[in-house]
């Protein structure tokens, strides 16, 4: 996957991209990242890519040249067809499905934007996806974009090393992951779960899920309204409701 991420503040992205499973990946090959400051593309002599809002209001909004010449430029590099991403909180918000919905890409470009905003041709002619990662204002897109590319490269195949370990993830099941633990089986009187060192998988399993549909009633009981569950996770479920009465 070649990932292009447009700024105006390149330097953020240093320690993202040269450390973690960032890092590995793009050592794996499974990565190529590439990041460009839009302003170098500003046709003015000043490098201003920013201008006061039509209409007047508060705050500066981005132009469309320097974003429109710097995403030319990126795709005109790639054979593949590319998603632009622009981040902003008008966008769709962010989700598990979404993650690996770009996976699947092969090209993706990110805009961060600052100031008040983008002008809205910027919108309506370059951009494929308009995301957001919450119901909050960020100084920039860069936090954003740094986010969404973590949680899609490690979908990659081959970047987690065991395959399972993102496709057991909380969301990715449509639940949150059952509780974790790990030796000694015993710390400070506080002790692992009988079923966990039993050597019984099937009971490990059976104990996994019903933790599973537990802590997503009690932490996330939204998640379980679009979620198809099979009449024994049915049951298991109730048994839970009634138990947290």
């Amino acid at each position: 996957m070649k990932i292009d991420v447009l700024t105006l503040f390149p330097e953020m992205f240093e320690g993202v991209f040269g450390h973690s499973i960032l890092k590995k990946a793009a050592e794996q090959k499974a990565a190529q990242y590439n990041v460009v400051n839009f302003r170098d593309y500003a046709d003015n002599k000043h490098k201003t890519v920013d201008d006061y809002p039509y209409g007047g209001g508060a705050g500066m909004v981005l132009k469309p040249q320097p974003i429109f010449d710097a995403v030319e430029d990126v795709k005109s590099s790639s054979e593949a067809k590319s998603r632009v991403v622009l981040l902003c909180p008008q966008g769709e918000r962010y989700n598990q499905k979404k993650a690996e919905e770009l996976a699947a890409e092969e090209h993706l470009i990110f805009i961060c934007g600052h100031y008040e905003g983008y002008d809205e041709r910027i919108r309506e002619h370059i951009v494929t996806d308009e995301i957001s990662i919450g119901d909050f204002v960020l100084t920039g897109g860069e936090l954003g974009a740094m986010v969404i590319i973590d949680s899609v490269v490690r979908l990659l195949p081959g970047v987690l090393g065991n395959q399972e370990s993102h496709q057991k993830d909380s969301f990715s099941t449509g639940m949150l992951e059952h509780p974790h633990y790990t030796r000694p089986a015993d710390f400070r009187g506080l002790k692992v779960p009988d079923v966990l060192v039993s050597g019984n998988h099937a009971h490990i399993e059976e104990w996994r899920v019903k933790q599973s549909l537990k802590r997503t009633y009690t932490r996330r009981p939204d998640l379980l309204e679009d979620l198809e569950l099979s009449e024994t996770h049915k049951k298991w479920l109730n048994e839970i409701k009634k138990e947290d009465k």
